[in-house]
């Protein structure tokens, strides 16, 4: 695998580094609990994540002094401004909620660090540039399509990961840039998760909610994606202009040994999909399964036992800044639910929504998403703070729970495009070797698209009683 931007040839003048933008968002999040007031809703359950329940929100009394800059607790009943020391203490904390999905994503950079030594990954590539015969108008459509699919049925964001340096090496082996490469997984991953027609990380927690069964109203939803998808692909090919000589295009047969090996990454991947929806499967089982493709890659290239460590060892260091940073995302939301402002920010902005038109309140609680995604990038977490409030609030207003949901879904999927202080985003940019910065020009302009398309959509939603 090859090295993040960080440490290698990629890195340029002018780049934003991921890990001081991370500690900028931790300490900008530090300050808000100092400006805004704290307060609390009551929770279905003791659970960090449990529902509110809507219509019991509290102010707490929040004494601000000197001895507020310490460390410490809250006595009960009352909150306490989150302490600049949280700058440092709370990113072990943010690593050690976040152990599973950072052990899985290390276990998944050994994995490919020993398929990369093997050269199928490179055989394999060659193959599909001759089997296309290098046809952008061929490669682009059937690989966002199948990537996206992913995300928008089944839910998968973190496991494309492990297919980023995969386009990357197939972009940069047909001439075109890294760039290119990380949009097609990107933004095809991106615009499936934004519609989440049958997601299940986003609708089995956000539907019951309100009321409304579980994947209902995929129709909709499905328009939404074929469209956002269609203009997602049209932006790629965009970037599909030369930069460098292409590789020859060769149709070279695999040999047994490459043909093995990616018959078993293939293998790890449908398990990824059966073991998640079959068997619930999560971050533990993702890495021993990771380990183990590892281990029969190993075994099928003939290498010996302490190469394949070695190599692993190497690959696990590829991933190490990707797997901080989404420690470091997952402090951001361990500072501010310490200064307990979420349910604060969330019930003032509900109180503006009262009185409204349903066909402004449906656009205005995407707004809200979306400004509550910048503080917790995490769709499960989010759902469960701000949907018990929203829902009810539109509602009143004539916005169904359905449209309810879908502006959820479009305001946490549009945001999550650029957030900078969305953990995986940068995780995902690190493995590409791609600054942030560079990705946000080329991404806003689709992002402003989607966005204006995204309001128009939940116009029409509450215009057919959706």
């Amino acid at each position: 695998m090859n090295q993040p931007a960080a440490t290698g040839q990629h890195k340029r003048h002018g780049a934003l580094d991921p890990v001081l933008m991370m500690l900028a968002a931790m300490a900008f999040a530090i300050l808000l609990t100092w400006i805004i007031p704290s307060g609390q809703h009551q929770r279905v359950s003791e659970k960090e994540n449990a529902p509110v329940i809507a219509g019991t929100y509290k102010m707490l009394p929040k004494p601000v002094g000197i001895d507020s800059v310490l460390p410490g607790k809250a006595p009960p009943g009352e909150a306490r401004p989150v302490s600049p020391v949280a700058l440092a203490t709370s990113i072990p904390e943010g690593l050690k909620r976040s152990a599973p999905l950072i052990f899985m994503i290390l276990a998944l950079g050994g994995m490919f660090g020993v398929m990369r030594s093997t050269g199928a990954l490179d055989a394999g590539i060659q193959r599909l540039i001759g089997l296309s015969r290098g046809r952008m108008v061929i490669l682009v459509p059937l690989l966002m399509l199948a990537f996206s699919a992913g995300s928008t049925f089944l839910g998968m964001i973190s496991e494309y990961l492990l297919l980023i340096p995969v386009m990357i090496a197939l972009a940069e082996r047909l001439g075109r840039s890294r760039m290119f490469g990380f949009a097609i997984v990107t933004l095809a991953a991106k615009v499936g998760y934004l519609a989440s027609v049958t997601s299940p990380v986003a609708l089995l927690i956000a539907q019951p909610i309100v009321n409304v069964p579980v994947f209902s109203g995929l129709g909709f939803r499905l328009a939404i994606w074929l469209t956002f998808l269609a203009i997602a692909m049209l932006y790629a090919l965009r970037e599909s202009r030369i930069v460098a000589e292409p590789a020859p295009i060769e149709d070279q047969r695999l040999s047994p040994r490459h043909l093995a090996i990616l018959l078993i990454a293939g293998a790890t991947l449908a398990l990824l999909v059966i073991g998640s929806l079959e068997f619930g499967w999560d971050d533990g089982e993702f890495t021993a399964l990771f380990l183990t493709a590892a281990a029969a890659m190993t075994f099928a290239a003939g290498i010996r036992a302490s190469a394949g460590i070695s190599l692993f060892v190497e690959g696990m260091k590829a991933m190490m800044l990707a797997a901080l940073l989404i420690g470091m995302g997952r402090a951001v939301e361990v500072i501010l639910r310490e200064g307990q402002i979420l349910d604060t920010i969330i019930e003032a902005v509900s109180a503006q929504i009262h009185g409204l038109s349903p066909v402004l309140v449906a656009p205005i609680i995407m707004l809200v998403e979306m400004v509550l995604t910048l503080l917790i990038p995490s769709t499960s977490a989010k759902a469960a703070l701000s949907i018990p409030v929203l829902g009810p609030i539109g509602a009143a207003a004539g916005v169904s729970g359905q449209t309810t949901v879908l502006a959820f879904l479009l305001g946490n999927g549009l945001v999550n495009m650029l957030a900078p202080t969305s953990g995986m985003l940068l995780a995902f940019l690190a493995a590409a070797g791609i600054p942030y910065n560079r990705w946000f020009r080329f991404a806003a302009p689709l992002f402003g698209i989607l966005t204006l398309l995204s309001v128009g959509a939940l116009m029409i939603a509450v215009l057919i009683g959706y």
